[in-house]
Protein backbone atom coordinates (compact mmCIF):
# COMPACT_ATOMS: atom_id res chain seq x y z
CA UNK A 1 0.00 0.00 0.00
CA UNK A 2 1.20 3.47 -0.81
CA UNK A 3 -0.09 6.85 0.32
CA UNK A 4 0.22 9.71 -2.12
CA UNK A 5 -1.36 13.02 -3.01
CA UNK A 6 -4.59 12.61 -4.90
CA UNK A 7 -4.66 13.53 -8.56
CA UNK A 8 -7.53 14.33 -10.90
CA UNK A 9 -7.89 10.74 -12.13
CA UNK A 10 -8.59 9.63 -8.53
CA UNK A 11 -11.82 11.64 -8.35
CA UNK A 12 -14.18 8.78 -9.30
CA UNK A 13 -12.63 6.27 -6.90
CA UNK A 14 -12.63 8.81 -4.07
CA UNK A 15 -16.28 9.56 -4.85
CA UNK A 16 -17.08 5.85 -4.52
CA UNK A 17 -15.59 5.82 -1.01
CA UNK A 18 -17.10 9.17 -0.03
CA UNK A 19 -20.60 8.21 -1.19
CA UNK A 20 -20.48 4.81 0.55
CA UNK A 21 -19.31 6.35 3.82
CA UNK A 22 -21.89 9.14 3.92
CA UNK A 23 -24.85 7.06 2.74
CA UNK A 24 -25.22 5.53 6.21
CA UNK A 25 -25.73 8.92 7.90
CA UNK A 26 -23.91 7.80 11.04
CA UNK A 27 -20.40 9.30 10.95
CA UNK A 28 -20.22 12.44 8.79
CA UNK A 29 -22.26 15.63 8.58
CA UNK A 30 -22.57 15.39 4.79
CA UNK A 31 -26.09 14.60 3.67
CA UNK A 32 -26.47 11.07 2.28
CA UNK A 33 -27.94 12.76 -0.81
CA UNK A 34 -24.79 14.83 -1.47
CA UNK A 35 -24.19 14.95 -5.21
CA UNK A 36 -20.97 13.92 -6.92
CA UNK A 37 -20.41 17.46 -8.21
CA UNK A 38 -20.12 18.64 -4.59
CA UNK A 39 -17.12 16.40 -3.87
CA UNK A 40 -14.80 19.06 -5.28
CA UNK A 41 -15.72 21.56 -2.56
CA UNK A 42 -15.83 18.93 0.22
CA UNK A 43 -12.73 16.86 -0.58
CA UNK A 44 -10.74 18.54 -3.37
CA UNK A 45 -10.90 22.26 -2.58
CA UNK A 46 -7.89 24.44 -3.31
CA UNK A 47 -7.24 25.21 0.36
CA UNK A 48 -6.81 21.54 1.35
CA UNK A 49 -4.47 18.71 0.49
CA UNK A 50 -6.07 15.39 -0.44
CA UNK A 51 -4.29 12.06 -0.05
CA UNK A 52 -5.21 8.52 -1.03
CA UNK A 53 -3.97 5.11 0.01
CA UNK A 54 -3.89 2.59 -2.79
CA UNK A 55 -2.98 -0.98 -3.48
CA UNK A 56 -2.70 -2.27 -7.04
CA UNK A 57 -4.21 1.00 -8.34
CA UNK A 58 -7.30 0.52 -6.18
CA UNK A 59 -7.92 3.38 -3.74
CA UNK A 60 -8.81 1.95 -0.33
CA UNK A 61 -9.02 5.19 1.67
CA UNK A 62 -8.51 8.92 1.59
CA UNK A 63 -7.97 11.89 3.86
CA UNK A 64 -7.79 15.64 3.69
CA UNK A 65 -5.68 18.06 5.69
CA UNK A 66 -6.31 21.79 5.82
CA UNK A 67 -6.03 24.73 8.19
CA UNK A 68 -8.74 24.47 10.83
CA UNK A 69 -9.37 28.21 10.57
CA UNK A 70 -8.20 31.12 8.44
CA UNK A 71 -5.48 33.66 9.20
CA UNK A 72 -4.72 33.76 12.94
CA UNK A 73 -6.07 30.22 13.43
CA UNK A 74 -4.27 28.58 10.52
CA UNK A 75 -1.48 27.06 12.64
CA UNK A 76 -3.86 24.27 13.72
CA UNK A 77 -4.75 21.62 11.14
CA UNK A 78 -8.04 19.86 10.57
CA UNK A 79 -8.30 16.43 8.96
CA UNK A 80 -11.03 14.09 7.77
CA UNK A 81 -10.53 10.43 6.89
CA UNK A 82 -12.56 7.87 4.97
CA UNK A 83 -11.91 4.19 4.37
CA UNK A 84 -13.77 2.12 1.83
CA UNK A 85 -16.23 0.02 3.90
CA UNK A 86 -15.07 -3.07 1.94
CA UNK A 87 -11.48 -2.48 3.11
CA UNK A 88 -12.09 -1.88 6.82
CA UNK A 89 -10.12 -3.94 9.32
CA UNK A 90 -6.88 -3.78 7.33
CA UNK A 91 -5.25 -0.98 9.36
CA UNK A 92 -5.92 1.63 6.68
CA UNK A 93 -7.27 4.19 9.16
CA UNK A 94 -4.10 3.80 11.24
CA UNK A 95 -1.88 4.28 8.20
CA UNK A 96 -3.82 7.39 7.14
CA UNK A 97 -3.63 8.86 10.64
CA UNK A 98 0.12 8.23 10.89
CA UNK A 99 0.66 9.80 7.48
CA UNK A 100 -1.44 12.85 8.34
CA UNK A 101 0.55 13.40 11.54
CA UNK A 102 3.75 13.34 9.49
CA UNK A 103 2.31 15.76 6.90
CA UNK A 104 0.98 18.09 9.61
CA UNK A 105 4.42 18.29 11.23
CA UNK A 106 6.08 18.72 7.84
CA UNK A 107 3.72 21.64 7.16
CA UNK A 108 4.56 23.13 10.58
CA UNK A 109 1.10 22.82 12.07
CA UNK A 110 1.21 23.08 15.86
CA UNK A 111 -1.75 20.79 16.44
CA UNK A 112 -4.63 18.95 14.81
CA UNK A 113 -8.23 19.53 15.82
CA UNK A 114 -11.20 17.41 14.82
CA UNK A 115 -14.22 19.70 15.13
CA UNK A 116 -16.88 17.01 15.07
CA UNK A 117 -16.35 13.34 15.92
CA UNK A 118 -19.63 11.53 16.38
CA UNK A 119 -19.65 10.03 19.89
CA UNK A 120 -21.24 6.79 18.70
CA UNK A 121 -18.42 6.24 16.19
CA UNK A 122 -16.51 4.24 18.81
CA UNK A 123 -13.91 2.89 16.38
CA UNK A 124 -12.84 6.38 15.32
CA UNK A 125 -12.86 7.77 18.87
CA UNK A 126 -10.65 4.92 20.10
CA UNK A 127 -8.29 5.19 17.13
CA UNK A 128 -7.80 8.92 17.64
CA UNK A 129 -7.20 8.37 21.35
CA UNK A 130 -4.62 5.72 20.52
CA UNK A 131 -2.75 8.35 18.50
CA UNK A 132 -2.79 10.88 21.32
CA UNK A 133 -5.91 12.89 20.54
CA UNK A 134 -7.91 14.01 23.55
CA UNK A 135 -11.56 14.93 23.84
CA UNK A 136 -11.45 18.62 24.72
CA UNK A 137 -15.15 19.33 24.38
CA UNK A 138 -18.57 17.86 23.82
CA UNK A 139 -21.45 19.30 21.86
CA UNK A 140 -24.66 17.86 23.30
CA UNK A 141 -26.93 16.50 20.55
CA UNK A 142 -24.52 17.86 17.91
CA UNK A 143 -25.33 15.24 15.27
CA UNK A 144 -28.55 13.90 13.75
CA UNK A 145 -27.69 10.19 13.53
CA UNK A 146 -29.73 8.35 10.90
CA UNK A 147 -30.75 5.57 13.31
CA UNK A 148 -30.19 6.89 16.83
CA UNK A 149 -31.50 10.42 16.48
CA UNK A 150 -29.61 13.19 18.25
CA UNK A 151 -26.22 12.12 19.64
CA UNK A 152 -23.30 14.03 21.14
CA UNK A 153 -20.21 15.01 19.20
CA UNK A 154 -16.66 15.53 20.40
CA UNK A 155 -13.99 18.06 19.64
CA UNK A 156 -10.69 16.19 19.68
CA UNK A 157 -7.20 17.70 19.70
CA UNK A 158 -3.58 16.62 19.51
CA UNK A 159 -0.68 18.96 20.25
CA UNK A 160 2.14 18.54 17.73
CA UNK A 161 4.77 20.69 19.49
Amino acid sequence: MIIRKAIEKDFDQVWEIFSKVIETGDTYVFSPSTEKKDLKKHWFAEYMETYVIEENELILGTYIIKPNQIDLGNHIANCSYMVNPNAQGKGIGKKLCEHSLHIAKENRYEGIQFNIVVSTNKGAVELWKKYGFEIIGTTPNGFRHSKLGLVDTYIMYKNLK
